[in-house]
């Protein structure tokens, strides 16, 4: 595959999580941001980690088929890994990070990696699908919502989960984060984001969960949701948790 002229985000993060799967574009454009922001690889890494946590959590529950949306470089301790032996369907909008990932993921049973948009459900290859979750009606499923939030707008983030609430069966369970606005206390790094980039407050983000019922764990700072030990020290960037379908 050609070298990409323009940076991608999945590939920048893959970056600061220190894998291998990023370009020279993509290096620069994540030392540009951090030129306005500071470092970002113990936020990702904290992110990654909340992901992992969400995950093991829904798995020890029972839940043992996952779909993952703005799934980025599935490497890292990705969702496979967080839950071995479950059925992970991976889906990204972007058809160059998509095929890196089925790149990745080849040869593991129960696992792939196909294009999808989080705001089009219908935009996932039915007979992936259908052959990576073909319980996804009947039984539990784990959705992870990670990364995505600050992209879409609210009716379009509100009609999206409200999407996926109606997609699967009760008891199903959605890990979700959204940005903070913490990000505003650097005005050019906020400003490399682009107009289209949403930063919220977590009380503004409940109201969008629409039918989806937080746990009791609430909305809270992603390395404060059930950590492993005592939380790490990085900026409250990203907040998030698991809400359930009734």
């Amino acid at each position: 595959m050609a070298t990409p002229e323009s940076p991608s985000t999945a590939r920048m993060i893959d970056y600061w999580l220190g894998g291998d799967q990023h370009h020279p574009v993509d290096v620069q454009a994540a030392r540009a941001f951090e030129s306005a922001y500071g470092p970002c690889a113990a936020i990702f890494r904290s992110l990654r980690a909340f992901s992992g946590r969400a995950v093991r959590h829904l798995a020890a529950g029972g839940v043992d088929q996952f779909l993952v949306f703005g799934a980025g470089v599935p490497a890292q301790g990705n969702v496979h890994q967080a839950a071995p032996g479950a059925r992970v369907l991976y889906t990204d909008v972007d058809p160059q990070v998509a095929a890196v990932g089925r790149t990745l993921l080849a040869g593991l049973e129960h696992v792939d990696y196909v294009v999808g948009d989080a705001t089009d459900l219908e935009s996932i290859d039915r007979a992936a699908l259908d052959r990576i979750l073909p319980e996804r009606a009947v039984r539990p499923v784990g959705l992870v919502f990670l990364g995505l939030a600050a992209f879409l707008d609210d009716p379009a983030l509100a009609k999206a989960l409200d999407a996926m609430y109606d997609a699967v069966p009760a008891g199903s369970m959605l890990a979700f984060d959204f940005d903070s606005t913490e990000l505003a206390g650097h005005p050019q790094a906020l400003a490399m984001m682009g107009p289209a980039f949403h930063m919220r407050e977590p009380a503004a983000f409940g109201a969008l969960l629409g039918r989806w019922t937080p746990t009791a764990d609430g909305i809270v700072p992603v390395a404060r949701w059930r950590p492993d030990g005592p939380p790490e020290q990085v900026p409250d960037a990203f907040w998030g948790g698991l809400a359930t379908r009734e």
